[in-house]
């Protein structure tokens, strides 16, 4: 909790991705259990970025685009490795994440999502309950693009739950992960990290560290390397233990400091050359500002400019780069310009305010008379609607998503 509160700190508009377990039938009760963690145990609430099929109503996927462009912070976490991997692959999203970390934000992936990350992924579920022999699936490669690791990203590596049956390494279990290693192309490893524990990347410093109550493992055709928590690795020795072989390299690990704070969401890019990227953040910065000042003139004049700026630049090659985060961002600028328009720029809250609040009434009334089945039917009314409600001790609370 306390490692959420420091990753999360200063974060701008931050989002949790819902594609994981976009396929289940109780994502909406996922939505609000997640957002009501943040909210009330790490004290800063998340917006859904809703993902759940690559198939959205392109309205839907441009409202999540626009939102991951504004966000300095994305959590994604449980459910289905498999079935992110081919909601998000080929589409704008992989993309959109690494934009967060190069605008010095965090993404967060736990569990399920954090499998996507590497380079090659585990079908968990496939392999563990259906029985499909051992194979990997093509990662987003996340991992590599931002820190240059190649990488199989396994969670719950040292999980336990099967007692005498081998549920180590993901459920995977020690000889079906000998048969997958021995798969994977040179140069690449694996990337174990025990449950209760997290590894923060800070790109900025070139340190992991290992926080919680296991270890992160670095493996290479079954010879192990434990960095336990409490200690931290070089990001580059990790990427040589990989590459040259464990036997080969010795990545020097030391305890982290007591007096180094996580400050990885509020580190900014500290390159001050001329750069597209650059022009882009800015313009979304008066962008936001005329917005909020009800500007729409300004708002559109933020949105010419960068279009000028993208011209201007393209001929550039070598800042394609910057030239795609540029285009997504003025994508995301006439989305929510198109949204003003259609919608006003009054706060769309004040205008759904009275509906929502009769539903919610209705709702409170009927939970009052126990009869739970109208109540889950009003609040999953309302989150078809993009209307997120929360149950906690002071009452029902509720945000658009």
């Amino acid at each position: 909790m306390k490692l959420h509160r420091e990753l999360i700190a200063g974060a701008t508009d931050p989002v949790m991705l819902d594609t994981p377990y976009g396929f289940q039938a109780n994502a909406a009760d996922l939505n609000a259990k997640i957002g009501e963690y943040f909210a009330e145990s790490v004290g800063t609430p998340l917006s859904v970025a809703r993902w759940r099929r690559a198939d959205e109503p392109v309205v839907e996927r441009e409202r999540t685009l626009s939102l991951l462009a504004r966000s300095t912070y994305a959590f994604a976490g449980p459910g289905s490795p498999s079935y992110a991997l081919r909601q998000w692959i080929d589409t704008p999203v992989p993309d959109a994440l690494v934009d967060i970390v190069t605008r010095g934000g965090t993404i967060v992936m736990g569990s399920a999502a954090a499998v996507t990350v590497g380079a090659h992924a585990v079908p968990v579920y496939e392999i563990y309950k259906v029985g499909i022999e051992p194979h990997w699936l093509t990662g987003l490669d996340l991992l590599g693009r931002i820190t240059g690791i190649e990488a199989a990203v396994i969670p719950h590596f040292d999980n336990r739950e099967g007692g005498r049956h081998d549920t180590r390494f993901c459920y995977l279990g020690q000889t079906r992960l000998e048969v997958m290693e021995a798969e994977l192309p040179s140069g690449a490893g694996v990337f174990g990290v025990d449950e209760h524990t997290a590894v923060v990347l800070d790109v900025e410093s070139g340190i992991a560290s290992v926080h919680g109550a296991g270890g992160l493992t670095l493996r290479v055709r079954g010879e192990s390397r434990v960095i336990p928590a409490g200690e931290q690795i070089a990001i580059a020795d990790i990427a040589a233990a990989f590459s040259a072989g464990l036997a080969t390299t010795a990545p020097v690990s030391a305890p982290l400091p007591h007096d180094t704070g996580m400050d990885t969401a509020d580190t900014e890019i500290s390159d001050t050359s001329p750069s597209l990227a650059g022009d882009a953040r800015e313009a979304r910065q008066r962008f936001d500002s005329c917005l909020a000042d009800a500007d729409s003139d300004g708002a559109l004049q933020a949105c010419l400019e960068l279009e000028d700026a993208i011209h201007a630049w393209s001929a550039d090659t070598w800042q394609s780069d910057d030239i795609d985060v540029a285009r997504r961002t003025l994508r995301s600028m006439l989305v929510d310009l198109a949204g003003a328009a259609t919608q006003g720029l009054a706060d769309p809250r004040t205008v759904v305010g009275p509906v929502v609040s009769v539903a919610l009434d209705v709702r409170s009334q009927a939970r009052a008379n126990k009869d739970f089945a109208t109540s889950d039917l009003i609040r999953d009314r309302l989150a078809d609607a993009g209307v997120e409600i929360r149950d906690t001790p002071d009452g029902q609370e509720w945000d658009l998503q």
